[in-house]
Formats: structure tokens, C-alpha cells, sequence
């Protein structure tokens, strides 16, 4: 049997991207697919005809790539024992790129995919004759909920807590790979990625981009508030804004009623690292290419420059009628719709982080070519607004809120 690359989540948005990557430099992969998820060559060709790749690349998939249905989360990958071995003994490298992102999910739920998925996967290379390295993705949010201050990539502890079961379950899976490390003298490559996002607008082939979680949420909350959102507190109340913006601006096809007022802990001065997925499987797959240390070697794969939480506020009062004003603290009396939101805490909490990702490594390995092009808010909604939309006009700013200490 050919020596392979295998590669889980090569169907989802970083994965597809990955996919790419890789075919530039091998001739043929494995793609370890979810059982039942559907046909995985039809997804994958569908993006690359979707996102414009030549006719001819795309004809070429079947024959360059092999797809296993696999289970991450069962024993030997919910396959026989004999079919897992031949498996194993046929994958010189693994990328282990599937997982969940659900910021809201339950921590059992996340550690079945995660950290169970993860387990089962180290047990494939560790089953391995061929001792393949393993390529682990995990997030930069491992850092938890000390929302200032740097986060060195050699760091890995839990003192500051998590903002949702998300994190707790990449910093898990994290410490499963440090383990399989030791206990087999083994290099693995951990990859943390900042938010990731891309300029291509939504399309029924391509994976859900991150952000539009966001959009579902608020809209959702939006309305079961119904009527009684606002909670008695109009645009116009002091304090708030007479209108749809501070300025009583009305973005295209909405009116001042159909935006209330909600209040969102984050900080003024508040920043969030996203990166480009197409640049960031780029940096991933060059990383690989480095000469290993023979232990873990841990990378952050971020922007040189963070996007303020203002421009993030702007981009959600673009897709969602909202008016959304920035709060140090908590709210002691909710609206409706606040009260809804609140149920998402592990969404909202990030617009009042002020730390930064330190990527001295990758800038050290990979030099200037590591930088990235800005991400902002035309970008950001060139890949959520539908076509059919036109541009809206910018928002105005969301007001400001008072400073306020965090673990740091």
C-alpha cells in the first residue's frame, strides 16, 4: 500500500483549505471522512469548482484522493480491527484538522468530539509501523479567559479559567497530544489558529464561515424577544440612540423599530485576532515542512494586527438590525432580548479581550512572508453578506464602556 498524508476534517472550513495546501505538494491523500456525513469527494469537489479551481485539477480528485468513513469519536475510529491496522500502516503523516467549534455546546458533548476524537487519532499513529508525525490543530483560545496581556504559544494551563466548554476542550486535546508525545518519543506539530475568516461570500457549497454563528444567534434571539425585546427601553431613552445609529441613521431596508438597543459587556479598547483561512493553511503546511524539535513544537498561526471590537460591533450591526452599545459590566436589569442573549455567553465574551497572541516562533521560521494582508470591515462583510444585498452604509461606533480588570 502507498505510503499517504491522511487528513480529518478535510470537508470544514480550514480543512478544505488544508486540502489544497497539501495537494500542491503530494500527489494523493487520505481523507478521513465522517460516516454518514455524505459523500465527502462530491463536498470537496463542489468547493474547488465553486472557488474557481481549473477544470482540470478538479477532474483529477477522484483518483488523487482516498476517502475512509471513519468515526473520531469510537475506538479504533469505529473500524474493524484489522481494517484499522491496514490504515495505520499505510499514513506516514496524519493532520488532524476535525472538531467542534460550537462556542455554546456542552462540555461533554465538545470532549466527545475533541478530546475523544483526538485520543482516537493519536492511537492511529501510535498503531502506525511507519511512526507518522502528527499535525494537530488546535485553537489559540487555549489561552482561556485571561482577557489581557500576552499569550506565549509554550504556554498551556487552565489558572484563569475558560469562557465556554470550547476552549476547555482544545486545552484538553492539547494536553492528550503533550502526553502521546512523551510516552512514545514522538514530535507532534500543534497549530493554534485565531479567528478564521475569509472574503468569499456564502454559498450553499462552501462551509459556514464562523462569524455567521454569530449572525444566527442574534437573529434568533431577535426574535422569540419579539415585541417586548427592547424591554421598555426605546432607541430614543437617555443614554441610548435616538435611532437605528447615534446620528439616527437607518441602514438600507430596515426602520428605527426594527432595531432595538442591546447592552453587550466589552471593552472600548478591545481587540480579536482574525486571520485569513487561505493564508493561515498556507503558514500551517509550510510549518510542517520545518524540521521538527522531536518533542511538541507549538505555533500560533495569527494576524500581526488585531481588529479593534469596535469593527467587529459594526460588522454585527451590519447583518443583524441591532443597536449595540458596549457595557463594563453585566447589566442588573435585563431586557428581553439581553436575557435571551445571555444564554450565549460563550459567544459575547470576546469583545472584551485585550490580549495579544505572540507568534515570535512563526515569525522566526517563516520571516516577513508570515505577515498577512489587513483584515477589515469591508473584508470582514465581503464574506457574510449574502450577493444579492447591497453594501450597506457603515455603522456608527458603539458607545464606549469603562475599562475593567480581568485575570490577566
Amino acid at each position: 500500500m502507498a505510503v499517504q498524508v491522511a487528513l480529518t476534517g478535510a470537508t470544514g472550513f480550514l480543512g478544505l483549505r488544508l486540502l489544497r495546501r497539501l495537494l500542491d505538494t503530494h500527489r494523493s491523500l487520505t481523507v478521513l471522512a465522517h460516516t454518514g456525513s455524505g459523500n465527502a469527494l462530491h463536498r470537496i469537489t463542489q468547493f474547488f469548482e465553486v472557488t474557481g479551481a481549473p477544470a482540470a485539477f478538479t477532474a483529477e480528485l477522484p483518483g488523487r484522493l482516498r476517502v475512509v468513513e471513519t468515526d473520531l469519536a469510537l475506538p479504533r475510529l469505529g473500524l474493524s480491527e484489522r481494517t484499522f491496522q491496514e490504515l495505520a500502516d499505510g499514513i506516514g503523516a496524519i493532520w488532524h484538522s476535525a472538531g467542534s467549534i460550537n462556542l455554546e455546546g456542552n462540555l461533554p458533548e465538545l470532549r466527545r468530539t475533541n478530546v475523544e476524537g483526538t485520543r482516537h487519532v493519536l492511537e492511529l499513529a501510535a498503531a502506525s509501523r511507519l511512526r507518522p508525525r502528527v499535525h494537530h490543530v488546535s485553537t489559540a483560545f487555549v489561552a482561556g479567559a485571561r482577557r489581557e496581556g500576552v499569550a506565549y504559544e509554550d504556554e498551556l494551563e487552565d489558572v484563569c479559567g475558560f469562557e465556554n466548554a470550547y476552549e476547555r476542550s482544545k486545552y484538553e486535546a492539547e494536553l492528550l497530544v503533550h502526553a502521546w508525545s512523551r510516552e512514545h518519543g514522538r514530535p507532534a506539530l500543534i497549530l493554534r489558529p485565531s479567528i478564521l475568516v475569509t472574503d468569499l461570500p456564502p454559498h450553499p457549497a462552501l462551509p459556514s464561515h464562523p462569524l455567521l454563528v454569530i449572525e444566527r444567534v442574534l437573529r434568533e434571539a431577535l426574535r422569540a424577544a419579539g415585541p417586548e425585546r427592547d424591554g421598555g427601553v426605546s432607541p430614543s431613552a437617555p443614554g441610548s440612540h435616538p435611532g437605528p445609529g447615534p446620528h439616527g441613521r437607518v441602514l438600507r431596508g430596515h426602520t428605527p423599530a426594527a432595531r432595538p438597543r442591546v447592552r453587550m459587556v466589552g471593552h472600548p479598547h478591545g481587540r480579536l485576532n482574525l486571520l485569513q483561512v487561505e493564508h493561515a493553511a498556507e503558514v500551517m503546511v509550510r510549518l510542517a515542512g520545518r524540521t521538527p524539535s522531536g518533542g511538541v513544537d507549538t505555533y500560533h498561526v495569527v494576524h500581526d494586527r488585531d481588529v479593534p471590537v469596535p469593527t467587529v460591533v459594526a460588522l454585527l450591526e451590519r447583518l443583524v438590525p441591532l443597536s449595540i452599545e458596549l457595557v463594563a459590566d453585566k447589566p442588573g436589569t435585563l431586557s428581553a432580548l439581553e436575557a435571551l442573549l445571555d444564554f450565549y455567553p460563550g459567544m459575547t465574551a470576546y469583545l472584551a479581550h485585550r490580549r495579544r497572541f505572540d507568534d515570535t516562533r512563526v515569525r522566526s521560521r517563516l520571516g516577513i512572508s508570515a505577515a498577512s494582508a489587513p483584515v477589515g470591515l469591508d473584508y470582514l462583510w465581503s464574506g457574510l453578506a449574502p450577493h444579492t444585498l447591497p453594501l450597506p452604509g457603515p455603522p456608527d461606533p458603539p458607545a464606549a464602556a469603562s475599562p475593567t480588570a480581568r485575570c490577566a
